[in-house]
């Protein structure tokens, strides 16, 4: 482990260096949000029906697909962000203090990705306002998703929020050293900004984490989302108590990976193997480990109730989960990263960097993969059978897997940005790592004479 100590300058270096990289990266997230954007204008010309999602049976066996599926795994990448970074500052977990800032910025990268799905999925994205200015009566006061809506807007407000303040401290402090080209907006960052607020910020900060820790299995990932599903009782595979726990577990899962994944590539374009250290990647992959086994632990109960349970439509549904070869590859593939985990913990050799990304590529995948069938499977198999003799079966269209490449196009492109906009690393992470530094040699020092004597 190296034992540079880090300083403003290294936090500084994505801001004031320009790479051929970082160019040739920009063009690739550039282009796969650009082939989204065209299939999506094919889409709004011919209608949901090129995707397959158009009509119930005829058209594919289900209107729910990886638009909507794709969205509860970026809302769970979104959530899993933010009490990854919450949870940095409100118990104390100073050791992954320099990754809680990209694990803010994942949160707003996901929410951004979730709330395009909505557009794209309605059709018409008029609709985001005909519906509500011509229908309120209808499809705002008596919907239940509009608690969907409500939830991941206050989310989005309260993480930019969160923000948006710690990032005060830094801009004011690091100022002179900033891009002068961007000095207006760091001028509205921090309007009215004095150093005594950053006591009351401290307190702002950490009551806004106490109240995402508390919102997370109440009303986000673990509440209104699975709550959702739920209230369609003709749709016995969503049904359950387990749903909101399992939810939960898959956000911190994807979100946890999502950040490794983002932290490793920051570490090695600007040599940050002091600051984002072989340490931290080590805790987030027990983490992962930990979250893995209560998934798999919860997947296994879903599946089981629902094999064992009186309704042969509940049968049905978890049968046809668990023969399908995705299903069966996925969790596989999830259970063998618990295992090397695991042993990778009890054997510290066979950690590597490099193995961590696999592990997190495959709990990413993985995580997608079930949301999707459990969006598809729960359409497939209702308890009315009015579209039981009508052929059909779905299948992600291009369009659709387009809209994967095109919304991980949109978060990279938001990192991509941010980083030559304001430090991705906080500045207390540096001023923390250098106190401790200072604080492990006066003990050192204190000791000294004692060792003499």
């Amino acid at each position: 482990m190296s034992t540079k100590l880090p300083t403003e300058e290294d936090i500084l270096r994505p801001i004031n260096t320009l790479t051929k990289k970082y160019f040739i990266l920009y063009g690739i997230a550039s282009l796969a949000l650009l082939a989204f954007l065209v299939g999506w204008a094919y889409q709004l010309q011919k209608g949901l029906i090129v995707t397959g999602l158009g009509d119930w049976g005829t058209g594919g066996g289900s209107t729910w697909g990886l638009y909507i599926g794709a969205f509860i795994w970026w809302v769970g990448v979104a959530h899993g962000g933010i009490i990854l970074s919450a949870a940095v500052r409100l118990l104390g977990m100073d050791r992954y203090m320099p990754i809680a800032r990209l694990a803010e910025m994942t949160t707003i990268g996901g929410l951004s990705a979730a709330g395009f799905y909505i557009l794209v999925h309605m059709g018409r994205p008029d609709r985001m306002v005909t519906s509500v200015l011509g229908h309120y009566h209808i499809t705002v006061n008596n919907s239940p998703l509009v608690w969907d809506v409500t939830v991941i807007t206050a989310y989005f407000v309260l993480s930019a929020t969160y923000l948006g303040l710690t990032l005060r401290y830094d801009v004011s402090r690091l100022r002179d050293d900033l891009p002068s080209r961007f000095e207006p907006i760091y001028k509205l960052m921090t309007i009215g900004y004095t150093e005594k607020e950053d006591k009351v910020i401290d307190r702002m900060v950490w009551w806004l984490a106490a109240a995402v820790i508390i919102m997370a299995p109440l009303l986000l990932h673990g509440g209104v989302i699975p709550w959702l599903f739920a209230l369609l009782p003709a749709m016995p595979a969503w049904s359950g108590g387990i749903q909101g726990p399992m939810f939960l577990s898959i956000a911190l899962m994807s979100a946890i990976s999502g950040v490794m994944i983002i932290s490793y590539a920051f570490r090695r374009a600007y040599d940050w193997e002091h600051i984002i250290t072989d340490d931290i990647f080590r805790g987030l992959l027990l983490w992962l480990g930990f979250f893995t086994l209560l998934f798999l632990w919860f997947q296994l109960q879903s599946v089981l109730n629902g094999v064992f349970m009186g309704p042969l439509a509940s049968q049905h549904a978890a049968e046809a989960k668990m023969a399908h070869p995705a299903y069966q590859v996925a969790m596989t593939l999830m259970f063998g990263t618990l295992v090397f985990i695991f042993l990778q913990s009890i054997r510290p050799s066979l950690f590597s960097k490099k193995r961590a990304l696999l592990a997190s590529g495959i709990i990413l995948t993985g995580t997608l993969t079930e949301k999707i069938l459990f969006v598809v499977e729960g359409f497939l198999h209702p308890t009315f059978d009015i579209y039981a003799a009508t052929p059909g079966t779905y299948f992600p269209s291009l369009i659709e897997w387009l809209s994967l490449a095109g919304t991980a196009g949109l978060v990279a492109l938001l990192f991509l940005n941010l980083s030559k906009l304001v430090p991705v690393v906080e500045l207390h992470a540096v001023e923390h790592m250098r106190g401790e530094h200072e604080h492990d040699e006066g003990d050192e020092h204190a000791t000294e004479p004692e060792v003499k004597a």
